[in-house]
């Protein structure tokens, strides 16, 4: 195809064209712009330098002058429930939802905004009955949300359960964990009562929402004991190595117990003894440690320690190291063996934490909900020092 020169014509008017639309969307921007109030930009000029008291004070003059500016609002409403002033924030969504003619996406919003600040306020009664009325709107998935939060908090295990499963058959996420969670807690409490065939049938629903419940699991085997079946306890919690084998070091001491019940503590032993193989654990090794002190004596608990330091070099390991040879060192030796075990036990308290995996609290104790983030199985079985080792 041959170029033809009258082609460049064309040039000069399309450039003309694009001009033109360039200088419509300009003008079009500064005429909005001019209609934007002066202390707006005043605002939004004190949050970007960080200055939120002085903005909530521009925005405040904003609202006052022109009430109809709904997005407003909301910003200025957030602002005070981030700051903790949450009274001021209620009165702000309140006054939203006052206005007759607010539309019903805005009405949506506010009314989700001011059940934030109710929960915010730890007024729960109001902010369940907020959120309840958001149910067939598009804040419905946040509001059961939130409603899920509130029955935590107030521990109403059974109300939480409904509020779970609601939000999974809606398809926000699967909820099986917290479910059997929720179940667990609730047997928990029968078994306070002596209850144990309600308990039961709690932990069955508990299994059946998640069959890898090992909290489940190892509360089944309570139930049992509380029964007086103590074989049926032992194969519960024996249960607990198919689910995760780590989780074995919580239910130690219980299947130690239970084999010295019935008389078969050397079976017990043998059975913890594969378990720290498997997986080692200075929580394990706490128990298997005390139980081969007890039936072997002295040398063989030397020796178990001793090893297990060699496989898995902890500073925690090394306390219980110099525990176990406290226990036959020479009477010459023992202050300055004692003076050593103080310093390194002092150290490794502070190792000897539980972290949750999502928010990184750290606790002395094991938790099945973290204290720090409220999330359910976030704490990994093991201390923080044999974690880092692991890893």
């Amino acid at each position: 195809m041959e170029f033809e020169f009258w082609w460049l014509l064309g040039i000069p008017v399309f450039f003309g064209l694009g001009w033109i639309a360039a200088r419509v969307d300009i003008n079009q921007l500064l005429s909005e712009s001019r209609t934007l109030p002066r202390g707006y930009f005043k605002g939004l000029n004190f949050l970007l330098n960080e200055q939120p008291d002085k903005a909530i004070d521009a925005f405040i003059e904003i609202v006052k002058l022109d009430p109809e500016t709904v997005d407003l609002h909301f910003a200025l409403g957030n602002l005070f429930r981030r700051r903790g002033e949450t009274e001021r924030a209620i009165r702000v969504h309140q006054n939203l939802l006052a206005r007759p003619d607010l539309p019903a996406e805005h009405k949506a919003h506010a009314q989700y905004e001011l059940g934030q600040d109710y929960l915010k306020a730890g007024l729960l009664d109001r902010s369940e009955e907020t959120f309840h009325l958001l149910n067939d709107t598009q804040y419905g998935a946040q509001a059961g949300r939130a409603l899920l939060e509130i029955y935590q908090r107030e521990k109403e295990w059974a109300r939480a359960i409904k509020a779970a499963e609601t939000l999974q058959a809606a398809g926000v996420g699967g909820r099986q964990k917290e479910i059997a969670q929720f179940y667990c807690e609730l047997a928990e409490d029968e078994l306070v009562h002596t209850h144990p065939d309600a308990a039961m049938a709690l932990l069955e629903k508990a299994l059946a929402t998640d069959r890898k419940s090992v909290r489940a699991t190892m509360l089944l085997g309570d139930v049992y004991l509380a029964k007086g079946d103590v074989e049926a306890a032992l194969l519960a919690w024996r249960r607990v190595e198919h689910q995760s084998v780590p989780h074995a070091a919580l239910v130690a001491q219980r299947l130690l117990d239970g084999y010295q019940a019935v008389g078969r503590m050397k079976e017990g032993l043998n059975l913890l003894r594969s378990y720290l193989a498997e997986a080692s654990s200075i929580d394990l090794l706490e128990v298997v440690f005390k139980a081969v002190l007890e039936l072997e004596g002295v040398e063989a608990a030397n020796q178990l320690v001793s090893d297990e330091l060699r496989r898995t070099p902890t500073l925690l390991g090394l306390d219980k190291f110099l525990e176990a040879r406290m226990l036959n060192a020479p009477a010459e030796i023992r202050p300055e063996l004692s003076v050593v075990k103080t310093l390194v036990h002092s150290y490794t308290q502070k190792l000897a934490r539980y972290q949750c995996s999502h928010c990184g609290f750290k606790a002395r104790q094991f938790y099945w909900h973290c204290p720090g983030c409220n999330h359910w199985e976030t704490y990994p079985p093991r201390r923080t020092e044999e974690l880092n080792v692991m890893n």
